[in-house]
């Protein structure tokens, strides 16, 4: 658990927050089979930063290795009124960016997104974004510490306004990129280029199956437990399967199941 500013001091079931701190992640530290996936839920009370994560050919070009970041996230959970700001209205140069981030217009110049529990967005590298208070989601995202703040609401904490102004894409968010799940069934949320992503509903369809065979998948249940050769894995929980025919998904429970692309 991570403590931070905008976090909870009262997390949503089935998490349970002893300290008291102000909460606002869960990391899954990740194994070494899947060492370039990580897994996090995240609970805001405030509004996060605006950020921008540069790309792996833009990291790699400036020495830093194999640091890019694209993510995508799942609402679980959204007070009413609650919204995720992801790329802007209308399109933005590079000067009036770096001024309203300057000004904190920025924050009003993204487009914001009202959200409920079953939403899923993915966030390429090199979008500008936030997210609001009021929400619960499970992020999964490509391995990488590089987060570029724009604009942090006055908090004493750095900018990057040089490096983020230098990836950030002042542009709107593909429609495409965005979706609410529909209650039941299996569905693929990511395929590519960096990891995959499927929610599965009580079993493990042969072409979820096939597209994840012959390597380690991290799994994360929605609702009720799975099991990883004979492990229980609970709601709340990040399991790792070395192999997905050792994951059994009982009827009537939903889980997440992820992996990189990479060989």
């Amino acid at each position: 658990m991570v403590a931070k500013p905008w976090g909870r001091d009262r997390l949503p079931p089935p998490f349970i927050n002893p300290s008291g701190a102000r909460i606002g992640e869960v990391w899954f530290e990740p194994p070494a089979e899947l060492d370039g996936l990580l897994v996090k839920y995240i609970f805001t009370s405030e509004a996060l930063s605006v950020q921008v994560h540069p790309s792996e050919a833009q990291t790699l070009a400036a020495g830093l290795g194999r640091q890019g970041k694209e993510e995508c996230w799942l609402v679980i959970d959204a007070e009413p009124g609650a919204a995720l700001g992801i790329g802007f209205a209308k399109p933005l140069e590079a000067d009036a960016m770096r001024a309203a981030a300057l000004d904190g217009s920025i924050e009003h110049l993204l487009e914001w997104h009202p959200v409920k529990a079953g939403d899923f967005f993915y966030i390429p590298a090199n979008t500008v974004h936030a997210i609001g208070a009021g929400i619960s989601l499970i992020e999964v995202q490509q391995n990488s510490d590089i987060t570029y703040r724009l604009y942090d609401y006055g908090r004493p904490r750095e900018l990057h306004l040089d490096e983020g102004v230098a990836v950030a894409l002042g542009a709107a968010h593909p429609a495409k990129l965005r979706f609410h799940l529909g209650a039941d069934g299996p569905l693929q949320l990511v395929e590519g280029p960096h990891f995959r992503l499927d929610r599965i509903d009580g079993g493990l369809p042969a072409s979820v199956a096939r597209r994840y065979a012959g390597g380690p998948a991290l799994v994360i249940p929605l609702s009720g437990d799975v099991t990883i050769a004979g492990e229980p894995i609970a709601r709340g929980e990040c399991g790792l399967a070395k192999s997905v025919a050792a994951l059994k998904v009982p009827d009537g429970v939903k889980a997440l199941i992820a992996a990189t692309c990479r060989s």
